[in-house]
Parts: C-alpha cells; sequence; structure tokens
C-alpha cells in the first residue's frame, strides 16, 4: 500500500514540475523576441515604407521591419477582438482585400497561413501524458538499478551490508587445498574445532577469540585460507570486502556494520570474513579538518563497537586479511578485538614444493618432473606466483602440441615469471650480442670462482620481454634465512662482473649494466643503513622499513653529514667489489674468451655444461 502511495506522489510531483516547465520556463527559454503593438502602429509603420514582410495568421498579423538592428517582429491582435469575440468577427472587421491592395502598392511581401489546430486530447497526451509516462518509466529503470546496487553503489540500500553468504558446497575449497601454511592452518583449525565443539573448550573455560587477523603479502593465500575455513566449518560464513563500507553518504558505512554484525548474530554460530580490512580499519588522524565526522572514520568507531559488543561464546568469529598491518589503528588490534595475529608468510623450500604439487593437480603432469628442482629456482615466489608457474607450464605444453607437463616447460615457465617471454623477432648486431655474451659470463665465473655465492643455474643472451638482453640465473642449493657480510659483498661483486669484463674486453662500458648497478646499491645501501655490516658506523640502524610485506617503503633518518658519509661508504664497498671481479676476470682471461664465444654459439648453456667448461 505505501508502494502505491509513493508512485501516486511520484506522479503528481512530476505533473507539477511538468506544468512549471511547461508554462513558465519553456516560454522564457524559446522566447522569440516578439512584442505585441496597437494597429494603428502597424498602419503607421507601413506608410512610412519601414515594413519589409507581413504574415497574417487567423487574427493576428505579424510583420518585420527593414531595419535590422531593431528587426520587430511585432504581434498585432486586431481591434475589437478579445479571446472569445476571435472566430466570430475575424472576417467581419478586416477587409483582407483592401489589406491586400496596401501592402502590394507598399511593396511588402505578404503571406496568410491557416493554422492547423490540434485536438484537445492530442495536445494533452503531448502536453502531459507523454511527459508523465517517461518520468515513471524512468524512476521504476533508476529504482531496479540502485535495488541491485547499479551506478557505483548500492546508495539507496541504506545500510545494509551486502556480504555474500557461503556453505560448504558453495566455496569447494577446504585446507587440503592449501599448501606451504602449516601454521596458519594450525591456527584456523583450532578455530574451526570451537564452532564444531564449543562445550570441550567451556568445560576447561577458555573462550574463542573474537577476531582473527590473518597477514601477510600479496598473493601468500589469506583470502584462499578464508575460504578453506568456510569449507571446513560448516557454519554460514560471511564474506565481505573493507572497500564496501565505504560510502558516498556519511553514516552509511557504520550502517553496513551494524547490519552485518545484526545478520551475524542471527546466525550464530557463523564465521564473517572482512578482505583488505586496512580499508576501513587506517589509523585515526586527530589532526585533520573532519573533527571526527569522517565516513571512514565512523565506520571504523563502529566496527570497534559492535566488536566489543557481540558475545564470543555466541560462536561468531570475525576474520580479516591484510597486507598493511602498519596502517591499522592500535584499537582495532587490542585483546579482546582481534585477539590472534596470524602470519601468513611466503612458502619456504618445502612450501613451495607442496603448493606446486597441489597447482599440478589440476593438469596433466609427467612421471619425471621435479618439483623440488622447480621450487629450489623459485626462491621469495608467493602462492599465486607458484599457480602461475603451473599454468604457463601448461600454457607452453598446448604450444608444442604436448598432451603433459614437462620438465622443460616448467623451467621455462620460470623464467617467464622471472624475466618474461623470450622476445624471438629481435635482432641483435654481432658486436652487441659479443659483448652481452662477454657481460653474463662475466656475472657467472666471479660467482663461481668465489666461496660464498650461489651456484650458477643457467646463462642465457636470448632476450626477454623485461627488457633484459641475457641473464646469469643462480639457485642456492639450500634454503637460505640469513645472508653473512661475505655473501652479502660476493653478491655485490658478481653484481659488478658484467660491468668488468665489457671494460676489460672492449675498453668501453654499456647500459646494460644498469640492472646490476641497481642491485648491487641496494645490497650495500642495506649493509650500512640496516645490517650494521659497515666498519664505519657499526650497529647503527639509519634506515627503517615501514611495510615487511610490501617492500621497497624504507626511511632514512640521520642528518645531512650522516647521509653524505653513508654515500661515500656504500660508494666504497661497490668500488672494492668492482676491483676484486676485474681482478679475477683478468686472471681467468682465457676461460672468459672461451666460454663467451661458445655462448655466442649456443646462445644458452645449462650450469653444468658451464662448470665443465670451467674444467671445476
Amino acid at each position: 500500500m505505501s508502494k502505491k502511495r509513493n508512485m501516486i506522489s511520484y506522479i503528481i510531483i512530476a505533473a507539477a514540475i511538468i506544468f512549471v516547465l511547461n508554462y513558465f520556463v519553456l516560454p522564457l527559454v524559446f522566447e522569440t523576441g516578439e512584442k505585441q503593438v496597437s494597429y494603428d502602429v502597424f498602419l503607421s509603420e507601413l506608410k512610412n515604407d519601414n515594413i519589409e514582410e507581413v504574415e497574417v495568421v487567423n487574427d493576428t498579423i505579424y510583420y518585420t521591419l527593414e531595419d535590422k538592428e531593431t528587426q520587430n517582429q511585432g504581434t498585432i491582435l486586431l481591434p475589437g477582438f478579445g479571446s472569445k469575440q476571435k472566430d466570430v468577427y475575424s472576417t467581419g472587421v478586416l477587409d483582407y482585400s483592401e489589406l491586400h491592395k496596401e501592402l502590394v502598392s507598399a511593396g511588402v511581401k505578404f503571406t496568410k497561413v491557416k493554422p492547423q489546430e490540434m485536438s484537445p486530447l492530442v495536445s494533452m497526451l503531448i502536453s502531459y501524458i507523454i511527459p508523465i509516462a517517461i518520468f515513471v518509466i524512468f524512476w521504476k529503470f533508476l529504482s531496479k538499478q540502485m535495488a541491485k546496487g547499479g551506478f557505483g553503489g548500492n546508495a539507496m540500500s541504506f545500510g545494509k551490508a551486502n556480504a555474500k553468504v557461503y556453505v560448504k558446497a558453495q566455496t569447494g575449497k577446504t585446507f587440503a587445498d592449501v599448501a606451504g601454511q602449516e601454521e596458519a592452518k594450525e591456527a584456523l583449525k583450532e578455530i574451526v574445532d570451537f564452532l564444531h565443539n564449543p562445550k570441550k573448550y567451556a568445560a576447561i573455560g577458555a573462550t574463542l577469540p573474537k577476531g582473527a587477523l590473518l597477514v601477510g603479502p600479496p598473493g601468500t593465500g589469506k583470502t584462499l585460507l578464508a575460504q578453506a575455513v568456510a569449507g571446513e566449518a560448516n557454519v554460514p560464513f560471511f564474506s565481505i570486502s573493507g572497500s564496501e563500507f565505504v560510502e558516498m553518504f556519511v553514516g552509511m558505512g557504520a550502517a553496513k556494520v551494524r547490519d552485518l554484525f545484526k545478520q551475524a548474530n542471527e546466525k550464530a554460530p557463523c564465521i564473517v570474513f572482512i578482505d583488505e580490512i586496512d580499508t576501513v580499519g587506517k589509523k585515526r588522524d586527530n589532526g585533520g579538518i573532519s573533527g571526527g565526522n569522517d565516513e571512514r572514520e565512523q565506520t571504523l568507531n563502529q566496527l570497534l563497537a559492535e566488536m566489543d559488543g557481540f558475545d564470543g561464546k555466541k560462536g561468531v568469529v570475525i576474520l580479516a586479511a591484510t597486507n598493511r598491518p602498519d596502517s591499522l589503528d592500535k584499537a582495532l588490534l587490542r585483546p579482546g578485538r582481534f585477539d590472534r595475529r596470524i602470519p601468513v608468510e611466503l612458502p619456504d623450500l618445502r612450501g613451495r614444493e607442496a603448493v606446486l604439487r597441489v597447482h599440478a593437480k589440476k593438469v596433466n603432469i609427467s612421471d619425471d618432473v621435479n618439483f623440488k628442482a622447480i621450487a629450489n629456482a623459485t626462491s621469495g615466489a608467493s602462492g599465486a606466483e607458484l599457480a602461475n608457474i603451473i599454468n604457463e607450464a601448461a600454457l607452453r605444453a598446448v604450444r608444442f602440441g604436448r598432451v603433459e607437463v614437462e620438465q622443460s616447460d616448467l623451467e621455462e615457465s620460470v623464467e617467464v615469471i622471472l624475466a618474461g617471454y623470450q622476445r624471438k623477432g629481435i635482432v641483435i648486431s654481432q658486436k652487441e650480442k659479443e659483448i652481452i655474451a662477454y657481460h653474463e659470463v662475466g656475472h657467472a665465473l666471479v660467482a663461481a670462482l668465489q666461496k660464498n655465492s650461489a651456484p650458477v643455474h643457467k646463462i642465457t643472451i636470448i632476450p626477454r620481454t623485461s627488457g633484459a638482453l641475457g641473464y646469469t640465473m643462480q639457485v642456492d642449493e639450500d634454503e637460505k634465512f640469513l645472508m653473512t657480510k661475505e655473501e652479502a659483498i660476493s653478491k655485490i661483486t658478481t653484481f659488478t662482473a658484467g660491468r668488468a669484463a665489457e671494460q676489460i674486453m672492449f675498453n668501453s662500458v654499456t647500459t646494460g649494466a644498469s640492472n646490476d648497478i641497481e642491485q648491487a646499491t641496494k645490497i650495500a645501501r642495506a649493509m650500512v643503513t640496516r645490517y650494521g655490516m659497515s666498519s664505519e658506523f657499526g650497529m647503527v640502524a639509519f634506515e627503517t622499513v615501514n611495510n615487511i610485506y610490501l617492500g621497497e617503503d624504507t626511511t632514512l633518518a640521520c642528518s645531512n653529514e650522516t647521509a653524505a658519509l653513508i654515500d661515500k661508504e656504500v660508494i666504497s664497498i661497490i668500488s672494492t667489489a668492482y676491483s676484486n671481479a676485474e681482478k679475477i676476470l683478468k686472471d681467468n682471461i682465457q676461460k672468459l674468451n672461451s666460454i663467451a664465444r661458445y655462448l655466442i654459439e649456443r646462445e644458452t648453456i645449462t650450469g653444468d655444461e658451464f662448470m665443465t667448461l670451467l674444467n671445476l
């Protein structure tokens, strides 16, 4: 009944708007500049030969003056003609034959138009019914779009939380689908067990944590873990993104938070998952001009209040995921809200192998594939990147007309992820090919002849889409979590060896060492500012990492004088490493020449081939 009343109200409002537009606004917009004058003025203008053209429409004479600057379209209502007498006396008062003679003698253009009168029904249809119908149709369409969440958001839902509700059969994920995150799975399994057997925990007096925060780099499987919890718990699972709380109207986000927790309490026991919680959970800035009325801040305040308000014994668990824990408000992280912080880190060697095997179940894999070798070559890769490696290998197998993924497919897909696809169409001159070959062999030779370097796995001078014209791949035999000072210096020396080889063989340098210089400088600066590996400064940290999960976000805190000394120390470390690389290459110039010529012929050589040529 209320909907019908609302529709009637809309129709009345629409009719009023159309009436105002039709009789007040549109006449002003389309005004032609006509003005009404008396009949004697028309006759006076006619006697003075000032009229250029005359048009008679029913009882009205329209005339145009010859003076264009004052072109006056006068509307003459003939004497004795009112609105009621028009049709009765038009022919009796005006003698058209006499008027015609005067107009001809004056040399004025003269036309008489009989207007086509519109029926009242058509006039009403055009003026009222059609515009109202268009307005009603448009309003219904707009209402439907708003109800569906169209036009940039569900602005007319008035605080309804559009959380997706899953059950086990819908997610299709379990803990068996998650590999390389055993610690995180153990912590979440405890939550799932509590939801299944609450009495076991209540007997000893234990209470379920209200919230658990999944923290880790992008691509490590935080959302996948949450979906696995949904598959294991057999309870309603509410999934919503933090960005869905952010609305254009102040107070709407807080209303959505209230509605979400209301639904969760009604469905308890259940799990609520908020992805990218840093969108609404950022630290509050009391120094801002918003004065606490900011939409994002109100949403956060409501989230804090709701987490305090509900009883954890009912079995409502809040899961959240973020890769920016440093930006979260401290009130959100205190005990009683997000009690448990679950790290979801990059997988180690064993974890990477397990992840590869999980994703390999979806494709046809050859029996002789060595997953450990691939895991060894992908140190620092996330679960998402490993999944992409398996997919790229499958695509490559299809391109070569095979029905199974082989070891070569996986090895090539690793290089695709690290350096991009091969640029087979690029044409490199023989001179540049020689420079690239000596550059890469310089890296490999210095790496092999140092004690603290990883073994050489592959050398190639085939260009890649990443911009690399060639590269030398080193793979550690075992997983390493620490780096000694000697290993850091060896890395820097290896990075500088490509430029040193160019200088020795061609007495010139190229732009090909730009990435090597960047990596060497990055390690040397970290040695001085973060790792305390400098004899000049010792164990003093000048640089801090703001986000350990996103990286590349550091802050240098020191005086200008100290910054200059840091630059000087970094230059000294790299210069010393360059001199060492130069010495190693000069002492082994014959091996540098022979291996470089072999690489030019083959374009790619494996680590075993390289060690055979080196006779080590």
